[in-house]
């Protein structure tokens, strides 16, 4: 007589982490099932590097704060009136059509503390209420292609009508003016965002405006998470670093694909060794108008243990970062994990950003193999002229968050 097999179910877990579902699902699993006790084959016991560090001495120090001086600013304004000058599309924003002979040095010794030091630093200082938005776009974008020279697509192009690549994200809570059965992505919301990842290697963001109360962002390094659970669960090293059933979210062509969440990338030459942590919870739990899609592989409780985890971990050991009107925050998106408080905003005090996704062809780190589909989707044939720069926020299609 054949024995009917059960069919396999999504967990109990939802975008925003439960603690006590988390606590009870490790002891469970820890009472229940044999567990590893070893790390997968070639991923180090600790990493030892700047970018492992710990939230509360973060806060403890302000020298990840670069503050622009008055001649900064003024040469900043110099590159602005440059390109204006020029009298061509967005898309040329670039080293040499937004020159900054003096600052330049400054930048490329902040690009490489990106990469290969702590992996993040704020730019302080940008005289926000001097501009228009427009020349507030300008501004950001060149002053970043100083940083990163590459900036990536954040929206599909096939759901652009126009055929174009849009490089600028506003991230702005859009519930009071769309749809909310139309929002799938929390940074279109005040709500609190949870500890992810973005796509590309380095995210990017400049305050507008903050907001009326809270909103506050955090970071927190993915290696020493890494280096915690490598030493406490490494079958949780095991599982993140297995195939994963990624959402495509009712995408006909591909409703879900696979790939793991963590990366070793061995020693070269060149490079020291490295681990990515590449992921963002909505992904395996849905979110809002975008739930967990019914017809493709559940995630298991492992892996449900290992999202709680990542996120739990990196709260614990997080920096909260101030964010004022003029800051832009550079994070090494590869080694750090980002996340933001819920807020409020009040008319006409309302939390407003921008977003760039950029890489810098000099410093930046080799692409993991599973990922260099999505960073072909991010960074692949973005064109001068079918760059596009929104001056207002709207709902995005995106790739690869």
């Amino acid at each position: 007589m054949a024995v009917a097999v059960p069919t396999p179910l999504q967990p109990d877990i939802q975008y925003h982490p439960d603690y006590e579902k988390y606590t009870a699902r490790s002891a469970r699993r820890k009472a229940t099932e044999q567990l590893s006790t070893t790390l997968p084959d070639g991923f180090p016991q600790r990493l030892e590097s700047p970018l492992v560090w710990e939230g509360k001495d973060i806060e403890k120090r302000d020298d990840w704060i670069f503050e622009l001086n008055d001649a900064q600013r003024e040469e900043i304004d110099a590159a602005l009136k440059n390109f204006k000058a020029l009298n061509v599309s967005l898309g040329n924003i670039n080293q040499d059509t937004f020159p900054l002979p003096n600052l330049r040095p400054v930048l490329r010794s902040l690009s490489n503390e990106i990469h290969n030091g702590r992996g993040f630093f704020v730019l302080r200082g940008l005289g926000i209420d001097r501009y228009t938005r427009e020349e507030n776009v300008i501004i950001y974008a060149g002053v970043s292609s100083h940083i990163g020279n590459i900036r990536g697509r954040q929206e599909d192009r096939r759901y652009n009508p126009n055929g174009g690549s849009v490089i600028l994200s506003h991230i702005k809570d859009l519930t009071r003016t769309a749809e909310a059965n139309a929002i799938g992505a929390p940074s279109n919301t005040a709500d609190k965002q949870v500890f992810h990842t973005d796509a590309g290697d380095i995210v990017s963001l400049l305050c507008l405006h903050p907001a009326a109360e809270g909103g506050a962002s955090q970071i927190s390094s993915s290696w020493l998470v890494y280096n915690i659970l490598a030493e406490e669960r490494p079958d949780l090293i095991r599982t993140l670093s297995e195939p994963w059933p990624v959402d495509g979210f009712n995408d006909p062509q591909k409703p879900y694909t696979t790939r793991p969440l963590l990366y070793h990338l061995k020693e070269t030459d060149s490079t020291p060794e490295r681990v990515v942590i590449q992921y963002a919870r909505r992904y395996f739990t849905g979110f809002l108008a975008q739930p967990r899609s019914t017809n493709i592989p559940p995630i298991s409780e492992a892996q449900a243990e290992a999202l709680d985890a990542l996120h739990f971990l990196a709260e614990e050991h997080s920096a909260a970062m101030d964010f004022q009107k003029g800051d832009v925050q550079y994070i090494n998106n590869l080694s750090i994990f980002h996340a933001r408080k819920g807020f409020r905003d009040k008319p006409g005090n309302e939390r407003h950003l921008l977003r760039l996704w950029l890489r810098d062809a000099e410093h930046a780190w080799a692409t993991p193999e599973p990922l260099r589909a999505r960073w072909e989707n991010v960074y692949g044939d973005v064109k001068v002229e079918e760059q596009v720069f929104p001056l207002e926020p709207k709902l995005r299609k995106t790739v690869g968050r």
